[in-house]
């Protein structure tokens, strides 16, 4: 088999730029995406003959459009995706304007739904392929201050599992990677922080981003055995939909699926019985 062809969007720093490595570590072809012409250089040292930069901005159709005619040129096919590039947006949802809310769903979301379409008729004609969307575990549990990205992330992971279902049967494996906190730039320069002015949010939104700024540097995840994840579960003959990356993530899933099901559990007396009885439907059909 030829050397599997990797698209990784957002690869000048954190993630993006750690998966570029372990790709081309692996003798595999990495093209990594940048925004700025100068980037292309420093990615392509890290493998001069299995690195291929190429310019991307996954809001703009054009540069989508260019980097599918470069694939079909040079490669003639993609065998992995991962929808890497993204940010994040802070603020209380009452205090973020409307054009940000527009930005965050145009990149995390829409931009993804772009990538998606470029790779996959490369995959349907060789009936194979892995694509990754990095999601968060914010795309699994709402928190205060992190309204908007969490919307952003919960409607990828919803796309994500519907495309898992629509292409598993020809041989499209769709997963959804979650990381916790890890050691990137994601709450420093690539965030946006919307402050607040409303005395309210003090102790919930305000309180959150306040920490997420204090935790920024110092977190627990290693991007670089996150990088290693992300390419082994390609590897795999049936990988997971979802894979959560670190301890807190695991953490906060097993929290949130307990919090689920007892809230279900408790309120099922209101919003099971909505159905018609057989009574009913005898009478409304």
């Amino acid at each position: 088999m030829s050397k599997r062809v990797w698209l990784i969007t957002g690869c000048s720093t954190g993630f993006g730029r750690e998966l570029v490595k372990v790709v081309a570590g692996k003798g595999e072809i990495a093209i990594g995406t940048v925004r700025r012409k100068e980037q292309i250089a420093d990615l392509e040292a890290i493998n001069p003959e299995l690195v291929k930069g190429v310019i991307l901005d996954v809001q703009k159709q054009d540069t989508i459009d260019q980097t599918a005619a470069i694939i079909a040129k040079e490669f003639g096919r993609l065998d992995v995706l991962v929808n890497n590039a993204g940010y994040g947006t802070l603020g209380p949802i009452e205090e973020t304007k409307e054009d940000e809310i527009q930005r965050q769903f145009d990149v995390n979301v829409f931009g993804c739904v772009r990538m998606m379409k470029l790779a996959l008729p490369f995959m349907r004609k060789q009936r194979s392929g892995n694509i990754l969307n990095i999601t968060s575990i914010a795309g699994l549990n709402g928190f205060p201050g992190v309204g908007i990205y969490n919307g952003s992330k919960f409607a990828l992971e919803g796309i994500g599992e519907a495309l898992a279902a629509e292409t598993k049967h020809i041989g499209i494996k769709v997963t959804n990677i979650e990381p916790g906190p890890f050691r990137t730039d994601w709450a420093g320069r690539s965030a946006t922080y919307n402050e607040s002015s409303i005395d309210e949010y003090n102790e919930t939104a305000n309180k959150n981003m306040e920490s997420i700024r204090e935790v920024s540097g110092n977190q627990v995840g290693d991007p670089i055995k996150a990088a290693n994840a992300m390419y082994e579960v390609t590897t795999l003959d049936e990988p997971p939909v979802h894979l959560p990356l670190g301890g807190p993530a695991y953490k906060r899933v097993g929290i949130r699926l307990q919090e689920f099901k007892e809230e279900v559990e408790k309120f099922e007396h209101l919003g099971k019985p909505t159905d018609y009885t057989e009574e009913e439907l005898e009478k409304v059909d």
